[in-house]
């Protein structure tokens, strides 16, 4: 099948499968007399395989470890457990700094008037010590 085909067969855009191919996590079946990639049902499986681990937040070099382990038949599944554990913790991690920026956030929009007026602590807090900047004038264009 054509790259097209094996977008639509993968569920990940041609697009994506030229950068993958580009970066190695997968190589076409062949290459037509016309230099068209070919894709089987072994590397449709493969592109499946990337797009779920990308959907699950795996970077592309933990994706690629998952890769080559899953392709690896004499595996540890101890060496899968400890990738998959080590991007939970980063996931963990993650989640309590976007919690903490949502606190601050709503900390902060409770704080703001919300009105006519020009002070805002949310402005003030992105400033942090440093006075307004004063507005520049624009140049004289001649006439």
């Amino acid at each position: 099948m054509n790259i097209g085909q094996a977008s639509e067969a993968s569920g990940v855009s041609a697009k994506m499968i030229r950068y993958y191919e580009e970066i190695g996590l997968i190589r076409p079946m062949g290459r037509t007399g016309n230099n068209y990639r070919v894709y089987g049902e072994e590397e449709v499986h493969v592109l499946r395989f990337i797009k779920r681990a990308r959907n699950l937040g795996f970077s592309l070099e933990e994706t690629e470890t998952l890769l080559k382990l899953w392709q690896d038949q004499s595996r540890e599944s101890a060496a899968v457990k400890d990738v998959a554990t080590a991007h939970i913790a980063d996931l963990e991690r993650r989640i309590a700094e976007m919690q903490s920026m949502v606190k601050t956030l709503k900390h902060l929009a409770h704080c703001c008037g919300g009105d006519q007026r020009p002070n805002c602590p949310i402005l003030d807090d992105l400033a942090g010590d440093a006075p307004a900047p004063t507005p520049r004038k624009k140049a004289k264009q001649p006439a």
